[in-house]
């Protein structure tokens, strides 16, 4: 299901060419702790450095292409500047990882098998499901 503008949903079936990108309303809709997750993707040296910060400072990023100006979390930043273990990382974690790296910028399954060697039917299978993994959702336009 995707979410249209008035808040009514309707069934969609993505494909391997119908791109996904992370959903960071799905995190405050699900009352899901972004944070936490974030912080839990790191390796165990970039986190103890990051969790010794007092209170969390936002980072402006702005989008090369769009010129949009975002705030993200530190531990975020952290992570686009982390080399992304495909070997010893859950497929989900991965996929978060590699959106997270390229600034959400949606990928199809075709690409994210591309760069994870993973499966594209498999990724399609994990992220079209009924169920949402870590606000992973297609783009339906």
């Amino acid at each position: 299901m995707t979410h249209i503008a008035d808040g009514r949903t309707r069934s969609i079936k993505p494909t391997l060419d119908t791109p996904f990108h992370i959903d960071y309303q799905w995190w405050e809709k699900e009352s899901q702790d972004l944070r936490s997750y974030l912080i839990s993707l790191l390796p165990e040296d970039r986190r103890a450095i990051l969790s010794e910060q007092n209170e969390p400072v936002e980072i402006d990023v702005i989008d090369p292409q769009t010129a949009e100006v975002r705030k993200i979390d530190p531990f975020e930043q952290a992570l686009r500047e982390t080399e992304i273990d495909f070997n010893g990382t859950s497929l989900v974690d991965s996929v978060f990882q590699l959106f997270l790296k390229n600034g959400n910028k949606p990928l199809t399954p075709n690409e994210l098998g591309e760069l994870t060697g993973r499966p594209p039917m498999t990724i399609l299978r994990t992220l079209a499901g009924a169920r949402v993994y870590r606000g992973l959702r297609p783009i339906i336009e």
